[in-house]
């Protein structure tokens, strides 16, 4: 563990230090998928319960958490910070948590989702039983285990798949008990956005993970190959959405969404202009273009919803 450094403003053990830890700036990735299956669910289905959704929103913001304090304190465990990281500072690393202490909150986390997801799979059912299983077990395994998933090239997929067609389609399914082509499309556009933004965080550290033995997509690919992965990333997360009005056209609020394609279109060209810390810049704009991105298409398909719902009080 490194010592704490004296101008880093932050006192071991305080609340900012668990801050550091959780990294509350990441849970607008985790609430964008619930807010997209809500009011895709809605548009579509017509369903909405209250309780349901506020139960969803919990859980997919603890596991957020979780899997942030995992992250924090299993890097530390393997003794994989390195100066020539560029990404925010960790709290373990720098001192101002023990790991113990992280692995205890996590646990009492663990508890609090425990009973979130008992409450989940007695209206969801199966369908949730799994898709909580295999949750924790991402959750745990990109950190966790003797082969964690973040020292492999598959760490984006395994982003596309819970922050995209699980997170949404999960939503869809506690409201609307049923699972629609429409709510697969709307996830699998989001969660290529929020791989995108792992994808530009591992290829910033390309060299730091090299180090360290990492072998994440960016290493295995290299940078040239990687900044073409990215922007197919968010291209195609722009592309699911016309294919979702493509199949459902009673959802066309949700090209709402392409108002914000030129920042797309800009991140695209300044990813292989910067190195080093200025990536970071590129990698939460990728973040904010996501938010947009999921606030658009939430309020597209609530459009789509109320639209037709004016017009016949118009007549």
């Amino acid at each position: 563990m490194t010592s704490v450094s004296p101008n880093s403003g932050v006192t071991p053990g305080s609340f900012s230090a668990w801050m550091a830890c959780a990294r509350p700036k990441t849970l607008c990735i985790a609430a964008a998928p619930v807010a997209v299956g809500l009011s895709v669910a809605a548009a579509d289905t017509g369903t909405f319960d209250f309780c349901v959704a506020l139960a969803t929103l919990a859980l997919s913001l603890l596991m957020q958490i979780i899997s942030n304090m995992e992250n924090d304190a299993g890097y530390t465990k393997r003794k994989a910070e390195r100066a020539t990281r560029k990404g925010l500072p960790r709290a373990t690393a720098n001192g101002w948590l023990t790991v113990n202490a992280v692995e205890s909150m996590i646990k009492v986390l663990i508890a609090v989702v425990v009973l979130d997801t008992a409450y989940l799979i007695y209206v969801g059912g199966w369908v949730m039983a799994a898709i909580s299983l295999a949750s924790v077990a991402a959750a745990y395994s990109y950190m966790g285990g003797k082969k964690p998933i973040a020292y492999t090239p598959f760490s984006e997929l395994m982003v596309y798949v819970f922050f995209g067609p699980v997170a949404v389609g999960g939503t869809y399914w506690l409201q609307a008990h049923t699972m629609t082509l429409t709510a697969f499309l709307a996830g699998s556009g989001l969660g290529l956005i929020a791989a995108a933004v792992l994808a530009v965080n591992n290829y910033r550290d390309i060299v730091h993970d090299a180090e360290v033995g990492r072998r994440t997509l960016a290493v295995v690919l290299g940078a040239r190959k990687m900044q073409k992965v990215y922007a197919a990333m968010l291209l195609g997360g722009f592309a699911c959405i016309l294919l979702l009005v493509a199949f459902n056209p009673s959802l066309w609020g949700t090209l709402l969404c392409w108002a914000v394609f030129p920042s797309a279109l800009r991140l695209m060209r300044t990813l292989g202009k910067k190195q080093g810390l200025e990536l970071n810049a590129v990698m939460f704009g990728t973040i904010k273009l996501e938010v947009v991105f999921s606030f658009l298409v939430t309020v597209g398909a609530l459009v789509s919803l109320v639209a037709p719902l004016l017009s016949s009080l118009t007549l």
